[in-house]
């Protein structure tokens, strides 16, 4: 089972950065030509948040059947001096967290907004910040915090 979700779990991360580059594309796009919210935008707009909390429901059940975490919590003092498990064990699903609330946030305000420009601001502003925070947080390849494959 844990082989499994590391694998959706890196498989469906493709699909939480596709689709948020795809919005945040959308409504710079949106914002800086003056565009009118399309129903596209909208579709992107909630899909995109759909997707992340896919994936932060596929990273909580990996949280809590995944060995390196468990190592984390029964040995707290002695995990801290391992990046590996301080990295999956606390930075990774703190950051990961922030981005789907700040996404969620984001993608709640711009469907409430009144005006299409005010629309793609709020999404712009929001979904650049979670994309900032979630390209930080996942573990690379040539990350110098843990490294995995791109898909594992």
């Amino acid at each position: 089972m844990y082989q499994t979700l590391t694998f959706l779990h890196s498989l469906v991360r493709w699909f939480v950065l596709f689709s948020i580059l795809y919005s945040t594309f959308r409504a710079y796009k949106g914002y800086f030509q003056n565009l009118h919210f399309s129903k596209t935008d909208n579709l992107a707009r909630h899909w995109t948040a759909t997707i992340a909390h896919i994936q932060l429901v596929v990273g909580i059940i990996l949280y809590i059947k995944s060995p390196v975490v468990t190592y984390f919590w029964k040995d707290f003092s002695l995990a801290l001096n391992h990046i590996d498990s301080l990295f999956f064990g606390a930075i990774h699903s703190t950051l990961m967290l922030s981005a789907i609330v700040i996404l969620t946030i984001g993608s709640s305000l711009a469907k409430r907004k009144m005006t299409d420009k005010e629309k793609f601001k709020t999404m712009l502003l929001w979904f650049s910040i979670a994309l900032f925070i979630i390209v930080i947080a996942i573990p690379w390849p040539f990350s110098p915090l843990a490294n995995r494959p791109y898909i594992r």
